[in-house]
């Protein structure tokens, strides 16, 4: 399993996806606002996934 970077894209929960900010031990800290439909969601801006997770679907 590779461990996200800041700036990368990843995917997790039901296709959700979002932006890394930080990378903690056990975690990624998420934005998610950069998808399309993030309006509609009525979710926060940020989000913690844990490094199980999640998939990178695009590095930086």
């Amino acid at each position: 399993m590779k461990i996200a970077e800041a700036g990368e894209v990843i995917e997790f929960k039901n296709g959700l996806q979002g932006r890394v900010q930080k990378v903690n031990k056990n975690s990624v800290i998420v934005d998610i606002t950069i998808m399309e439909n993030y309006k509609d969601l009525d979710l926060e801006p940020l989000t913690v996934v844990n490094h199980k997770n999640y998939r990178i679907v695009q590095e930086a």
